[in-house]
């Protein structure tokens, strides 16, 4: 049995049924496509996307 490693460049994203944003770590709001995202350019592992 083979074990395949798939590594992702980008970071991924946490998707949860509720998100907030925390600007003194450099997140900001963004609404894109009726889905409302949390992105944060200082620290890409803060990336949220709030479900649905």
């Amino acid at each position: 049995m083979k074990k395949i490693f798939i590594f992702n460049k980008f970071t991924t994203m946490k998707v949860r049924a509720s998100i907030k944003a925390d600007p003194s770590k450099g997140d900001k709001m963004v609404r894109r496509r009726g889905r409302l995202y949390i992105i944060n350019k200082r620290d890409p592992n803060r990336k949220q996307r709030q479900k649905g």
